[in-house]
């Protein structure tokens, strides 16, 4: 069995490649406030679609998941 973990590295790629910019080195935190920024200055549905997708995700690292729900939960995710 083949389980896809998602660590900060996957989260800050998934984030740019919806166009969000965000610095190499941005941890989860920062990642995740980025994406808040970027949604409320051009709502679309990507950020929420990928988050949607990430939580169907086998793992999640804490960190990630922590970071997403205290910057973009109910707010990207409504």
């Amino acid at each position: 069995m083949i389980v896809e973990l998602v660590d900060g590295d996957d989260f800050r790629a998934g984030l740019r490649g919806l166009g969000i910019e965000i610095a190499e080195e941005a941890t989860p935190e920062e990642c995740a406030r980025r994406a808040l920024e970027a949604h409320r200055a051009h709502p679309v549905d990507g950020p929420g679609a990928y988050l949607r997708e990430l939580d169907r995700q086998d793992v999640v690292l804490p960190e990630v998941r922590q970071a997403i729900a205290r910057h973009l939960d109910g707010v990207v995710l409504a």
